[in-house]
Protein backbone atom coordinates (compact mmCIF):
# COMPACT_ATOMS: atom_id res chain seq x y z
CA UNK A 1 0.00 0.00 0.00
CA UNK A 2 2.84 2.73 1.04
CA UNK A 3 5.04 1.26 -2.17
CA UNK A 4 1.98 2.33 -4.37
CA UNK A 5 1.35 5.51 -2.90
CA UNK A 6 5.07 6.47 -3.41
CA UNK A 7 4.74 5.23 -6.86
CA UNK A 8 2.01 7.43 -7.77
CA UNK A 9 3.63 10.29 -5.97
CA UNK A 10 6.68 9.85 -8.54
CA UNK A 11 8.91 8.20 -6.41
CA UNK A 12 10.08 5.28 -9.10
CA UNK A 13 13.04 3.67 -7.17
CA UNK A 14 14.16 2.79 -3.34
CA UNK A 15 17.03 5.76 -4.17
CA UNK A 16 14.21 8.10 -4.82
CA UNK A 17 13.03 7.48 -1.56
CA UNK A 18 16.04 7.04 0.22
CA UNK A 19 18.14 10.39 -0.71
CA UNK A 20 15.11 12.71 -1.18
CA UNK A 21 14.38 15.66 1.17
CA UNK A 22 12.23 13.90 4.00
CA UNK A 23 9.87 17.04 3.79
CA UNK A 24 8.81 15.65 0.39
CA UNK A 25 7.69 12.22 1.66
CA UNK A 26 5.90 14.16 4.43
CA UNK A 27 4.04 16.39 2.25
CA UNK A 28 2.37 13.23 0.91
CA UNK A 29 -1.38 13.21 2.60
CA UNK A 30 -1.52 10.77 5.50
CA UNK A 31 2.26 11.01 6.15
CA UNK A 32 4.32 13.20 8.62
CA UNK A 33 7.85 13.70 9.45
CA UNK A 34 8.18 10.65 11.81
CA UNK A 35 6.98 8.05 8.81
CA UNK A 36 9.03 10.16 6.32
CA UNK A 37 11.96 9.24 8.35
CA UNK A 38 11.13 5.77 8.95
CA UNK A 39 10.77 4.95 5.43
CA UNK A 40 13.84 6.33 4.67
CA UNK A 41 15.79 4.97 7.13
CA UNK A 42 14.24 1.37 5.76
CA UNK A 43 15.35 2.33 2.06
CA UNK A 44 18.69 3.40 3.23
CA UNK A 45 19.09 0.05 5.26
CA UNK A 46 17.80 -2.00 2.26
CA UNK A 47 20.28 -0.12 -0.33
CA UNK A 48 23.46 -0.47 2.51
CA UNK A 49 22.13 -4.36 2.34
CA UNK A 50 22.12 -4.47 -1.33
CA UNK A 51 25.24 -2.83 -1.99
CA UNK A 52 26.56 -5.19 0.62
CA UNK A 53 25.35 -8.24 -0.96
CA UNK A 54 26.84 -6.76 -4.13
CA UNK A 55 29.89 -6.27 -3.01
CA UNK A 56 30.29 -9.88 -1.40
CA UNK A 57 29.75 -11.84 -4.40
CA UNK A 58 32.03 -9.34 -6.30
CA UNK A 59 34.83 -9.83 -4.00
CA UNK A 60 34.00 -13.43 -4.05
CA UNK A 61 34.21 -14.00 -8.17
CA UNK A 62 37.55 -12.04 -7.60
CA UNK A 63 36.43 -8.48 -9.22
CA UNK A 64 39.44 -5.94 -8.21
CA UNK A 65 38.59 -3.16 -6.47
CA UNK A 66 40.32 -0.86 -8.86
CA UNK A 67 37.49 -2.31 -11.45
CA UNK A 68 35.08 -0.20 -9.48
CA UNK A 69 37.28 3.14 -9.20
CA UNK A 70 36.61 3.27 -13.05
CA UNK A 71 33.49 5.91 -13.55
CA UNK A 72 30.72 4.44 -14.73
CA UNK A 73 31.40 0.92 -13.13
CA UNK A 74 28.71 0.17 -10.42
CA UNK A 75 28.72 -3.09 -8.03
CA UNK A 76 26.20 -4.73 -10.36
CA UNK A 77 27.56 -4.30 -13.11
CA UNK A 78 31.11 -5.31 -11.27
CA UNK A 79 29.34 -8.68 -10.35
CA UNK A 80 28.31 -9.28 -13.81
CA UNK A 81 32.04 -8.59 -15.08
CA UNK A 82 32.88 -10.71 -13.09
CA UNK A 83 30.67 -13.52 -14.13
CA UNK A 84 31.77 -12.91 -17.41
CA UNK A 85 35.53 -13.28 -16.34
CA UNK A 86 36.23 -9.54 -16.51
CA UNK A 87 38.36 -9.24 -13.49
CA UNK A 88 40.41 -7.02 -13.70
CA UNK A 89 40.75 -3.19 -15.20
CA UNK A 90 43.07 -4.27 -17.92
CA UNK A 91 40.90 -7.17 -18.47
CA UNK A 92 37.85 -4.48 -19.19
CA UNK A 93 40.42 -2.21 -21.10
CA UNK A 94 40.56 -5.34 -23.62
CA UNK A 95 37.14 -5.51 -24.36
CA UNK A 96 35.35 -3.61 -27.30
CA UNK A 97 31.32 -2.59 -27.00
CA UNK A 98 29.93 -5.92 -28.41
CA UNK A 99 31.85 -7.78 -25.33
CA UNK A 100 29.43 -5.93 -23.43
CA UNK A 101 26.60 -5.13 -25.29
CA UNK A 102 26.08 -8.01 -27.27
CA UNK A 103 25.82 -8.70 -30.79
CA UNK A 104 24.67 -11.02 -33.69
CA UNK A 105 26.05 -13.69 -35.41
CA UNK A 106 25.02 -15.90 -38.34
CA UNK A 107 24.32 -19.46 -36.87
CA UNK A 108 22.90 -22.24 -39.61
CA UNK A 109 21.47 -19.46 -41.77
CA UNK A 110 20.00 -17.87 -38.99
CA UNK A 111 20.73 -14.55 -37.40
CA UNK A 112 21.17 -15.40 -33.78
CA UNK A 113 21.77 -12.62 -31.01
CA UNK A 114 24.83 -13.17 -28.72
CA UNK A 115 24.42 -11.21 -25.65
CA UNK A 116 26.96 -9.15 -23.96
CA UNK A 117 28.72 -9.42 -20.62
CA UNK A 118 26.45 -6.15 -19.29
CA UNK A 119 23.40 -6.97 -21.51
CA UNK A 120 21.44 -6.26 -18.55
CA UNK A 121 22.36 -2.81 -18.18
CA UNK A 122 21.30 -1.73 -21.69
CA UNK A 123 23.99 0.65 -22.32
CA UNK A 124 24.51 2.58 -25.48
CA UNK A 125 26.97 2.27 -28.05
CA UNK A 126 28.80 5.32 -26.61
CA UNK A 127 28.40 4.62 -22.93
CA UNK A 128 29.54 0.79 -23.27
CA UNK A 129 33.21 2.59 -25.57
CA UNK A 130 32.83 5.43 -23.07
CA UNK A 131 33.55 2.67 -20.28
CA UNK A 132 36.46 0.91 -22.01
CA UNK A 133 38.20 3.85 -22.48
CA UNK A 134 38.10 5.02 -19.29
CA UNK A 135 39.19 1.64 -18.36
CA UNK A 136 42.29 1.95 -20.63
CA UNK A 137 43.37 5.47 -19.14
CA UNK A 138 42.89 3.62 -15.88
CA UNK A 139 45.07 0.71 -16.98
CA UNK A 140 47.73 3.43 -18.36
CA UNK A 141 47.49 2.09 -21.93
CA UNK A 142 46.54 5.63 -22.94
CA UNK A 143 45.85 9.58 -21.55
CA UNK A 144 43.19 10.74 -20.80
CA UNK A 145 41.36 13.31 -23.30
CA UNK A 146 42.15 16.75 -23.30
CA UNK A 147 39.40 18.49 -21.76
CA UNK A 148 37.30 21.09 -23.29
CA UNK A 149 38.48 23.72 -21.35
CA UNK A 150 42.01 22.55 -22.10
CA UNK A 151 40.82 23.06 -25.37
CA UNK A 152 39.13 26.22 -25.23
CA UNK A 153 42.70 26.97 -24.19
CA UNK A 154 44.89 25.96 -27.52
CA UNK A 155 42.79 28.87 -29.23
CA UNK A 156 45.23 31.59 -27.02
CA UNK A 157 48.30 30.63 -29.16
CA UNK A 158 46.48 31.24 -32.97
CA UNK A 159 44.76 34.36 -31.92
CA UNK A 160 49.00 35.09 -30.31
CA UNK A 161 49.91 33.93 -33.94
CA UNK A 162 47.79 36.18 -35.90
CA UNK A 163 48.47 39.49 -33.29
CA UNK A 164 51.56 38.68 -34.31
CA UNK A 165 51.55 38.44 -38.10
CA UNK A 166 48.57 40.94 -38.24
CA UNK A 167 49.39 43.15 -35.67
CA UNK A 168 46.34 45.09 -34.08
CA UNK A 169 44.15 44.56 -37.59
CA UNK A 170 43.77 41.07 -36.94
CA UNK A 171 40.89 39.25 -38.79
CA UNK A 172 38.25 38.93 -35.98
CA UNK A 173 36.54 35.69 -35.48
CA UNK A 174 33.56 36.95 -34.38
CA UNK A 175 33.13 39.11 -37.57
Amino acid sequence: MIAQLLVTEGFATVEDVAYVEPEEIAAIEGFDEDTAEEIQARAREFLDKEAAEYDAKRRELGVTDEVLDVEGVTLPMAVALGEGEVKTVEDLAGLVPDDIRGWYENKAGERVREPGILDAFALSPEDAERLIMRARVAAGWIEPEIETEAAEGDEAPEVDEALAVFGESAPSRAG
